[in-house]
C-alpha cells in the first residue's frame, strides 16, 4: 500500500487497506450482488467526482478522471475494506448536466441511476458533489429532492453534500463561500479541495455515520 499523505489537519484517521475496481454495470440487471453497504457518488460533469473519490479512496487514478464532460457512462464499483476491517462499496455514478448527451442517452441513463437509487438494498447514503464557485445549481437540487424520496434498506437515504474545489478560491474567500452556500440553500456542505484533501476526514466521518 502506497504511503498516506497526511490532510491538511495532520494525519489520516481513516486508513484504506484496499480499494479496487469490481465492476462497471450498463444496466441494474448487470449490477453485482448487493452486499456490503454502498456509498454513490454523484455530480454534474467535471465537478471534480472522480478526483474526490480517489482521495476519499487513497489512491491515484483508481478511479479515472476525464476533461471530457460525460465520460461516466456505466455505474462504477469500487470495493473498499479500511484497515479496522470495515467493508463498503463506493459506486461512481455517470455525471449529469452534458448537453451533448442524445435524448436517448439521457432518458437510459437517467432511467438507470433513478432505478439504483430507488431500488439498491444496501445503497446507504449519496455524496452530492458541487462546485463551490457554482453552488447548488438546478439539477443538483432536483436530486437532492429525488434522493429525499429514496431509502435504501427500509431507512431514507444520507445525503452528504460535498462543495468541490475549495482551493480554487483564495483563503479568505473559502469560509465566505461556504456560508454563502449554507445561507442560500439551508445546507451546510463540507468543503474539500483534491489538491491538499481538506475535508476528506469529514466526509469519511459522515459515510461511516451513513453506515452505522
Amino acid at each position: 500500500m502506497p504511503a498516506l499523505a497526511p490532510t491538511k489537519n495532520g494525519p489520516r484517521k481513516v486508513r484504506v487497506a484496499v480499494a479496487e475496481f469490481e465492476a462497471g454495470a450498463t444496466s441494474l440487471a448487470s449490477l453485482p450482488a448487493a452486499e456490503s453497504p454502498e456509498i454513490a457518488f454523484a455530480g454534474r460533469s467535471n465537478v471534480g467526482k472522480s478526483s474526490l473519490m480517489n482521495v476519499i479512496l487513497q489512491r491515484k487514478g483508481l478511479v479515472r478522471t476525464s476533461r471530457t464532460p460525460g465520460c461516466t457512462r456505466a455505474l462504477n464499483l469500487f470495493g473498499v475494506t479500511l484497515d479496522d476491517g470495515s467493508t463498503y462499496r463506493m459506486v461512481d455514478l455517470p455525471g449529469y448536466g452534458y448537453a451533448k448527451l442524445s435524448k436517448a442517452e439521457i432518458k437510459r441513463w437517467g432511467g438507470m441511476i433513478e432505478g439504483y437509487l430507488r431500488g439498491r438494498p444496501t445503497l446507504r447514503a449519496v455524496v452530492l458533489i458541487v462546485d463551490v464557485r457554482r453552488g447548488l445549481e438546478k439539477d443538483d437540487a432536483e436530486l437532492a429532492e429525488f434522493i429525499a424520496t429514496c431509502r435504501g434498506g427500509g431507512a431514507a437515504l444520507a445525503t452528504i453534500v460535498v462543495a468541490t474545489k475549495l482551493d480554487k478560491l483564495a483563503l479568505s474567500k473559502r469560509k465566505p463561500a461556504l456560508a454563502a452556500f449554507r445561507k442560500g440553500t439551508g445546507v451546510a456542505p463540507i468543503g474539500f479541495s483534491a489538491v491538499t484533501a481538506e475535508g476528506a476526514e469529514a466526509v469519511w466521518e459522515r459515510i461511516r455515520k451513513a453506515t452505522a
